[in-house]
């Protein structure tokens, strides 16, 4: 059953009416949105970890301890 449902998904007949494509549209624009929010997420800890190694490394420029 769970391998007929793509076959199903891909008939034209589906998507054919204007809802049928508006769905298509909501769906498509949830999935972006989903994995825009986890790599925005990712993204924000990232940016903050180099924020404090930089900061570090600024400190330890300013007491003439630098480690580059």
């Amino acid at each position: 059953m769970l391998t007929e449902l793509p076959a199903v998904l891909l008939q034209p007949g589906i998507f054919a009416s204007p809802l049928g494509r508006i769905l298509l549209a909501l769906i498509g624009i949830a999935v972006v949105l989903i994995i825009g929010r986890f790599l925005l997420s990712l993204a924000w800890k990232i940016v903050t970890i180099a924020a404090v190694i930089v900061g570090l490394l600024l400190l330890l420029s300013m007491f003439g301890l630098s480690p580059v």
